[in-house]
């Protein structure tokens, strides 16, 4: 269900499932989708899309604007949507006539457009989304659902009736959950994966070196971070959650240059924004903060907190996420923690921090078009994905 996920993966199998009203060019302008035009009043408050024809939902419902309110509306106030922050500054949705809607603001919002090329624009059947529609999920995409076997594969077939089937040529799609990074290259290997995503920095010279594989480098805009919980249930109450000194010493037991050689192979940038550099959002004067060891103690020692100081990481259970968890713990110890591993299923993690059962957390975040995507959900006190 778009309206409550959050994970990287459930995007994947959502840009094959449904459509949104706005998508994303590589260069990070906006192009239609379901929106063929859209245009903003004097005052910025009312933002009008005129809607594409000739489209139908996988159950047959017609795609119109009352559907595009149900949508926007079912976003906005489903009790665990967490499109509620990214729709914010919405008031209100009217419907003009059968292909245009009128987006009325409480005040002006630059970020609305990128919204609605996510999750938060895109558009779901409404008959089904009145029902368990996270079983059962019915969109306008590519795609249609078929089955989902949970821990194993999502299987999808092609929607005949799809307004630009012509750009679509596989019948079938299945994903396939495959944690490992070197059971997912074996698989591909040997033919029984077409594709993979997200090749280990490690596995990419044996990929260049097989003849009977491709790889392909894109520029994204995703990054890895560490959220620490300051103020979500009884885990913030400890020295980390308590005193930013603590958390500042952590900072500086980690040398992430020493994690993208290690773990990344240099592939990867270290950074100390939720920016990468071909955006234009980038600051070139926020630096990195580098490793001190020294600094670091003394920050702890200021802090008065009793060493060595127990704290809990929880990661993806993925070989490169330990990896990446393993290298923290050792550099942490350095510095006088002790850091407890746990590593767990990815959404079942997310939906522990989303509770407030961690300390700290690392996740990944694929990134979006405009900086506000980046960092209202992480940040801000209302941010649909602020944990901590």
């Amino acid at each position: 269900d778009p309206h409550r996920s959050r994970t990287y993966s459930g995007r994947l199998v959502y840009t094959a499932l449904c459509d949104k009203l706005v998508d994303v060019n590589p260069d990070l302008t906006y192009a239609p989708q379901l929106a063929t035009a859209w245009s903003w009043s004097e005052d910025g408050k009312t933002l009008t899309m005129t809607l594409r024809e000739g489209v139908t939902y996988h159950d047959g419902e017609p795609f119109d604007a009352a559907s595009v309110k149900f949508n926007l509306d079912r976003a906005r106030t489903l009790p665990d949507s967490l499109r509620k922050s990214e729709l914010a500054s919405v008031d209100s949705v009217e419907v003009i006539d059968t292909k245009t809607v009128a987006i009325k603001l409480k005040q002006a919002d630059a970020t609305l457009v990128s919204q609605l090329s996510d999750r938060a624009g895109m558009m779901l059947a409404p008959k089904a989304a009145q029902g368990e529609f996270a079983s059962s999920p019915v969109c306008s995409g590519p795609y249609k659902f078929v089955q989902r076997v949970q821990q194993d594969r999502i299987v999808l077939e092609r929607f005949d009736h799809y307004w630009n089937k012509q750009a679509y040529h596989f019948d079938k799609v299945v994903f396939l959950p495959i944690p490992d990074t070197s059971v997912r290259l074996a698989n591909l290997r040997s033919g029984d994966l077409d594709i993979i995503e997200r090749v280990a920095p490690t596995d990419v010279k044996t990929v260049k070196g097989d003849s009977k594989l491709a790889i392909y480098n894109t520029p994204g805009l995703g990054y890895m971070q560490l959220m620490f919980n300051i103020g979500n249930g009884e885990k913030a109450n400890s020295p980390m959650g308590k005193d930013k000194r603590v958390r500042k010493a952590f900072e500086l037991s980690i040398d992430r240059d020493a994690i993208n050689q290690v773990v990344f192979e240099g592939l990867y940038a270290p950074s100390a924004q939720p920016f990468p550099k071909n955006s234009p959002y980038y600051d070139k004067d926020l630096p990195i903060p580098a490793r001190d060891v020294e600094k670091s103690k003394a920050l702890l020692a200021e802090a008065g907190v009793k060493l060595p100081l127990a704290v809990d990481l929880k990661v993806a259970n993925n070989p490169i996420a330990q990896q990446v968890g393993q290298i923290i713990q050792a550099m942490a110890e350095e510095a006088g923690f002790k850091v407890n591993l746990i590593a767990t299923e990815y959404a079942t993690m997310l939906s522990e921090q989303a509770s407030g059962n961690f300390q700290i957390g690392m996740s990944a975040w694929s990134g979006r078009p405009d900086p506000d995507g980046d960092i209202h959900q992480f940040v801000t006190c209302k941010g649909g994905q602020n944990d901590g």
